[in-house]
């Protein structure tokens, strides 16, 4: 095959020049057919005249006729490199978007340079590709938004450097979707599939069981076996009421009982005498009081202590020592005050109403 290069660009600069739109994107089809029907035969010579023809075209071209353009030389494994450079810088997607998935001319620098300065679009179109080299996924992964993320778990052939895909795994804590692709890689190093496990959901975790196939399903199990174990192990040992009861009922007995040795229990962290001091106090089971100390409404707790004549130094110890809600000193303030309107008996009607609640199997503590 000849070509007479200089001939050609002169011409069809002419055809630029002086056609219209429509005759314009014709003759760039029309080279761009002439390129796909012969780019079997074609030596490195006639691809580079190819290269700088298309290139002089698709430059004066409108957003769709550059974006068919891609479209018909992305598959082409001896496209014409500088137009497929040129095309995947395409600040429009439409343009970029199949090349930056599908054309192999495209080299790491190409694709590395491309998603550092181009926007998400373009990022996500590189994460489509079939094959990513671990330099391409650091710069999408620090760069890209969930929708790259996401995409590039979901890609087997992708590769990850240890840096990149730790902070995959970190990015996943906040995302489900993320955590369930990501714990279904095969080559997810086992620490990190460890991370990844022992923050996941319950439902996450059965979704992951349940879609693993048999040997990674085996390793998914074996790690949340082991984090459950260590789970067990880090819980504060279960409060010994028994324990506690007989301490409190000799304490009760020997007229030893106050608000004062209350007090020091709750300073001392003793979680079961506490309560137990407090029920006896205020009259009432521990169970109930238990219940009420646990509870998400901290104002419940007012009632019984208010029930049993409490000090409001020692019901805010109670509060801030014993009970595991997070109270702010706003939040105090506003306790405090209604702990000032409550009275006595309208505490100990409320308490024994409670009672009666949870011993008809009701253990809600409102109105």
């Amino acid at each position: 095959m000849s070509i007479a290069r200089p001939s050609l660009i002169s011409e069809l600069a002419q055809s630029i020049q002086s056609g219209s739109k429509t005759e314009r994107i014709d003759t760039l089809r029309r080279i761009t057919d002439l390129f796909l029907s012969t780019q079997d035969r074609l030596n490195a010579e006639q691809i580079d005249l190819f290269d700088e023809v298309i290139g002089h075209l698709a430059r004066r071209m409108e957003m769709r006729a550059r974006a068919e353009l891609s479209e018909r030389l992305a598959p082409i494994e001896n496209a014409p490199i500088g137009v497929i450079q040129t095309l995947a810088r395409d600040d429009e997607i439409a343009v970029a978007g199949p090349v930056l998935i599908n054309s192999t001319r495209l080299s790491n620098s190409d694709l590395i340079e491309i998603a550092r300065t181009k926007g998400q679009d373009h990022l996500l179109a590189i994460s489509g590709r079939s094959a990513l080299a671990e330099g391409v996924t650091d710069v999408l992964i620090a760069r890209g938004d969930q929708k790259v993320h996401r995409k590039l778990a979901s890609s087997p052939d992708a590769k990850f450097s240890e840096d990149g895909i730790s902070r995959l795994v970190a990015c996943a804590e906040t995302d489900e979707v993320l955590t369930e692709t990501l714990g279904l890689r095969l080559d997810l190093p086992v620490h990190l599939l460890r991370l990844l496990l022992a923050k996941a959901s319950e439902i996450v975790r059965e979704k992951l069981m349940m879609l693993a196939p048999p040997g990674h399903r085996d390793e998914i199990c074996k790690i949340l076996t082991s984090i459950d174990a260590e789970f067990s192990e880090s819980l504060p040992p279960a409060p010994d009421f028994d324990v506690a009861r007989r301490v409190i009922h000799k304490m009760h007995v020997n007229g030893e009982l106050d608000e004062l040795a209350l007090l020091q229990f709750i300073k001392g962290g003793r979680y079961a005498e506490s309560v137990m001091a407090l029920a006896q106090l205020c009259a009432s089971p521990h169970d109930i009081i238990d219940r009420i100390v646990q509870s998400e409404r901290t104002e419940a707790l007012l009632v019984p202590c208010r029930a049993a004549g409490l000090n409001w130094m020692t019901v805010r110890a109670l509060l801030q020592d014993i009970s595991p809600g997070h109270v702010s000193p706003d939040e105090f303030e506003q306790l405090k005050a209604d702990y000032a309107r409550l009275t006595p008996a309208t505490a100990q009607r409320v308490l024994r109403f409670w009672c009666v609640r949870k011993a008809a199997g009701n253990d809600s503590f409102g109105s």
